[in-house]
């Protein structure tokens, strides 16, 4: 007789976890599956990949950790379902790890995908006409299993074939993770992952950002990983600016400059690296205004104009100019 396995989606968040625990607990073969995002939000320890892993070797069960980066904005860019409240493509994303974790499971010869989806925990894409939409578009019907909220959903497949015990799943709705805290002191898990791993697609000023992105075609994996760090400012159609808010992100801005990039610093006091991106930087009013706005985050000691040094990456020799801080008002018209 075929051994029945399954497929677990960890995310390396608080109900995946519990979801498959569940199912574990059963005694049922579950391997875990694990996707990197550019967009993860769990910035815990190592991030989402380190605490799926951490989840999975706990549990005792086999991960595969897949990068769909490149997929993923490819779905960013026009989801077929449209975007949530800010550029969050939630249902399109659901679709598009399932399908990627159906391949997995016939590769593997399991019979059916565990998920810590709760109902009604997000408006957008855990309500029972999204979960519907999910299964079909998939091409998983019936063979979703979501212990959490199994009581509360049809049976699925692996409840009907005796597979699974229905009974010993979950009634659990809604926003809130009480159920879920009372159950993780019950399984006696004290280090317990990120209680919702999030997405910075959801966040209103990543998304207004990225927006900018996709209006200027520039939605890569490049500039994506730059929204993540510092103040960003559109100063043309083809220039940008990128300024540190602090030391760890003035390294990371210089490490992820590239070329034929522009680098803006003080010269003379404390303050941040910024980045220019974009062919408009051979403008010297353009450079000028670049500067200005490096000069207003820096430590002035109530100086008039600031010395602000800038050269292309490529470049070995620095150039200076002296600069009055952009206006406060001047500055909000151009950040993002």
């Amino acid at each position: 007789m075929k051994k029945i396995k399954a497929v677990s989606l960890i995310s390396g968040g608080l109900d995946s976890t519990l979801a498959t625990k569940l199912i574990v607990d059963q005694g049922m073969e579950v391997l875990a599956i694990n996707f990197l995002s550019p967009f993860c939000l769990c910035n815990r320890r190592g991030g989402c990949r380190y605490e799926a892993g951490e989840v999975s070797h706990k549990l005792g069960i086999p991960l595969k950790t897949v990068a769909v980066y490149e997929d993923f904005l490819e779905m960013v860019k026009a989801p077929k379902h449209g975007y949530g409240s800010n550029l969050n493509p939630c249902i399109d994303c659901r679709i598009l790890m399932l399908r990627k974790a159906k391949e997995y499971m016939e590769g593997i010869g399991a019979s059916f995908i565990i998920t810590g989806e709760v109902l009604g925990q997000r408006p957008m894409s855990q309500n029972h006409h999204s979960l519907d939409l999910i299964e079909k578009e998939s091409g998983l019907l019936g063979l979703i299993l979501r212990p959490l909220s199994a009581q509360l959903l049809p049976e699925t497949t692996p409840e009907k074939m005796g597979w699974v015990n229905r009974q010993a799943l979950l009634d659990i709705s809604g926003r809130g993770r009480k159920p879920q805290m009372t159950l993780i002191k019950e399984f006696g898990i004290n280090d317990y992952p990120c209680p919702s791993g999030g997405c910075l697609l959801t966040d209103p000023g990543f998304s207004q950002r990225a927006r900018d992105l996709l209006k200027h075609g520039e939605f890569n994996l490049h500039h994506i990983e730059l929204l993540k760090l510092g103040r960003h400012f559109r100063l043309s159609p083809e220039a940008k600016l990128i300024v540190g808010r602090n030391e760890p992100e003035n390294n990371a801005l210089t490490n992820l400059a590239r070329d034929n990039d522009m680098v803006f610093m003080p010269a003379e006091v404390n303050g941040p690296v910024a980045i220019g991106e974009g062919g408009g930087f051979c403008d010297k009013d353009l450079i000028a205004l670049a500067a200005s706005i490096v000069a207003r985050y820096c430590d002035k000691n109530e100086a008039k104009e600031v010395a602000i040094e800038y050269k292309s990456v490529s470049s070995i020799d620095n150039l200076a100019l002296n600069s009055v801080p952009l206006s406060e008002e001047r500055l909000k018209e151009l950040r993002l």
